[in-house]
C-alpha cells in the first residue's frame, strides 16, 4: 500500500530516483581510487613510488639524495628535484667517499636550488610549451614542464623518476643538477 502512495505522487517518485542515482554515483567515484604501487625503493624504508618510468637499476636516491632529504623538516610539504647519483658524480665530481664537510656544504647548496616549499606531483604539471614557475628555497626560479614523453623537465634537466614520496616530501630524481650560473661557474675545473 505504501508503494502505491509513493508511486502515485510524482514528486516523491522523482526525488527517490534522483537520490538513488546520487548514491550510485557517489559509490562509484569512491570505489574508483587511483592505482598506487606499494613497492619500497631507495635507502629509506618509508619511501614509496607512486608513478615511475623504467630506468636503469641505479634509480635509488643514493647517499647524496638521502642527505638532501634529511636536511628538510619531515612535517612540512616540499618538492625536491634530487640529482641522480650519476649526476652528482658527473656534474659535481662528488664521490661517496669524499670529505664529509665539503660534501655536506655542496649538497646543502644544491638543495637550496632544487627544493620548492610546496608539494608538486608530476600529474599537476602541464605538457609542452606551458610551464609552471616556482622559486626554490634559495630564490632561484625553477621552470617546470613535461616533454612529449611525459617526463618532467626542470630548467632543461629531464627527470629519471617522478613522484617518490617520503612523508610530506615529493621527490623527483633528475638526470642533472639544478643550479644557478654563479654556482656552476664556481665548480667548473680551472683548465
Amino acid at each position: 500500500m505504501i508503494r502505491l502512495v509513493v508511486m502515485k505522487n510524482s514528486i516523491a517518485c522523482v526525488t527517490m530516483v534522483v537520490t538513488i542515482c546520487f548514491v550510485l554515483v557517489l559509490l562509484l567515484t569512491m570505489l574508483k581510487l587511483p592505482e598506487v604501487s606499494t613497492r619500497k625503493r631507495g635507502i629509506g624504508s618509508d619511501l614509496i613510488i607512486f608513478k615511475t618510468r623504467k630506468v636503469p637499476n641505479d634509480d635509488r636516491l643514493g647517499k647524496f639524495g638521502e642527505m638532501m632529504i634529511e636536511m628538510l623538516p619531515r612535517d612540512l610539504a616540499f618538492t625536491v628535484f634530487v640529482p641522480s647519483e650519476k649526476a652528482f658524480s658527473r656534474d659535481l665530481g662528488l664521490r661517496v667517499n669524499d670529505s664529509l664537510n665539503d660534501t655536506y656544504a655542496m649538497v646543502s647548496r644544491i638543495l637550496g636550488f632544487s627544493a620548492v616549499p610546496r608539494p608538486l606531483s608530476s600529474v599537476n604539471v602541464p605538457f609542452g610549451e606551458q610551464q609552471l614557475s616556482y622559486d626554490s628555497l634559495s630564490g632561484f626560479t625553477l621552470f617546470i614542464s613535461k616533454d612529449i614523453d611525459g617526463r618532467l623537465v626542470v630548467n632543461r634537466i629531464k627527470s629519471e623518476i617522478v613522484d617518490l614520496r617520503k612523508k610530506e616530501i615529493v621527490i623527483h630524481i633528475m638526470d642533472g643538477v639544478i643550479m644557478d650560473a654563479d654556482f656552476e661557474q664556481s665548480i667548473l675545473p680551472e683548465d
